[in-house]
């Protein structure tokens, strides 16, 4: 991976200076906060800027308010930062003011306007610490197309004198973490910066590289996992990414699996047969008669290997925790140097057993470099294996990426300079 030559706020002069500071806050869901790691992440770069003499705006988008059918923003306390704004007083042990601004019915928040310039000033004279926007998203420019998103950007860049970006997470080009640039200098937050720099673990990697990837959909993850798969040495799969693998390779039937996902999947499959073996297929899965929970009598475990074409499955949900101790599946997880993981292999709270083995397996090697990345995966590694957890976070052969989809994105793009936000902060 090439060197690259990031404008960092370390280069600047903060004194005196209202700094816009774009995070990845996105940790609430429906009001509450389940693991603040992405929060604590940052922290460092708040430090730095006020030791260095910033002010600083916070701003960060919340979960997706908005209805792509429709174009309705739904501006409730589901999606706003409250409780984000609450975790930093309490850590911080700051005062945090978030503007007040009133949506324009279910088109969002269409304006900023001059309605800060009495805030700014309390920041810039210090009776007030910190301010935080509401939530991006909230905002009708942040995800629009054309002269509502310049308008926005502008609005934004109109705020401060600097803008810093250190939300490696938030890889989409929406007005807060690209556009805004085109009106203010923008600089690399010390996270933005510390998580290309672990990126150089998965672009030049200890081998063997094994890498594990889950979701729901295939059909949006087919670039990055083909660019993945040619970049390691053995791939795993998980959730509906593995039932609809599953079903293209073997011609079964597995409830959920949609024809998008399939018609990728088969693509996928043809890809992956110019790397035989390659791929690590977990032998056992497990299929429920019902996604409301597992209930006695209504799932069961099947091995792969044993199904016939045309066989119709119902709703398969785990993979069953025997397929981490099949020597094909704990030997590659053993011998690995580098383990990249973006993959939660259940479908949560009720079928946890395949997480749970998996993570237990990879923690047993003490030798590999150990990647995690993605909010869901973070989340329930902290919430199954708690001591796993914490000892991760002290423990160099661990390292958590604040955002999954964004390395999958930064893989796919062969470079970091391919994402959008962090293409606009190079020199």
């Amino acid at each position: 991976m090439e060197s690259l030559n990031l404008r960092s706020i370390r280069e600047v002069d903060l004194k005196g200076k209202v700094v816009l500071m774009r995070a990845d806050h996105n940790v609430v869901k429906k009001g509450m906060i389940h693991d603040p790691y992405r929060i604590d992440a940052t922290i460092p770069t708040i430090f730095y800027i006020t030791a260095k003499g910033g002010k600083i705006i916070l701003m960060t988008h919340v979960g997706r308010p908005k209805d792509k059918k429709t174009g309705e923003i739904k501006t409730g306390s589901d999606s706003a930062i409250e409780p984000v704004v609450d975790y930093l007083q309490q850590k911080l042990g700051i005062s945090i003011r978030i503007p007040e601004f009133t949506a324009d019915g279910n088109a969002g928040i269409t304006e900023i306007g001059n309605k800060m310039e009495e805030m700014i000033k309390d920041l810039k004279n210090g009776k007030t610490d910190m301010l935080y926007l509401p939530n991006t998203r909230w905002f009708a420019g942040e995800e629009a197309k054309g002269d509502l998103r310049e308008k926005f950007a502008k609005e934004l860049a109109g705020l401060a004198d600097i803008y810093v970006n250190d939300a490696f997470g938030s890889w989409q080009a929406h007005a807060s973490t690209v556009h805004v640039t085109k009106n203010i200098p923008g600089y690399a937050g010390i996270l933005m910066e510390k998580e290309i720099e672990n990126l150089k673990k998965i672009y030049e990697p200890a081998r063997p590289l094994v890498s594990v990837v889950a979701g729901s959909k295939f059909d949006t993850k087919i670039e990055p996992l083909s660019a993945l798969l040619e970049k390691s040495d053995h791939l795993v799969l998980g959730g509906v990414i593995y039932n609809a693998y599953l079903c293209a390779k073997y011609g079964i039937t597995i409830k959920g699996v949609d024809e998008a996902d399939l018609e990728a999947a088969k693509k996928f499959v043809d890809f992956a047969s110019k790397f035989p073996g390659r791929i690590v297929e977990l032998p056992f899965i497990v299929e429920s008669d019902t996604m409301d929970g597992k209930v006695d009598g209504q799932y069961r475990t099947h091995d792969i290997r044993t199904l016939k074409a045309g066989t119709a499955l119902n709703f398969v949900l785990d993979a069953d925790k025997k397929s981490f101790s099949e020597s094909s599946v704990s030997e590659v997880f053993m011998n690995a140097k580098t383990i990249f993981v973006n993959a939660v292999m259940g479908f949560t709270p009720h079928f946890t057993e395949g997480t749970i083995a998996m993570d237990k397996l990879i923690d047993s090697n003490k030798d590999a470099m150990k990647l995690f990345g993605g909010g869901d995966t973070l989340e329930e590694l902290k919430k199954l294996l708690p001591g796993v957890y914490m000892k991760a976070l002290d423990n160099k052969k661990y390292y958590f990426f604040t955002g999954g989809g964004a390395v999958l994105t930064a893989i796919e793009e062969g470079t970091p300079a391919g994402m959008e936000p962090v293409k606009v902060l190079l020199k």
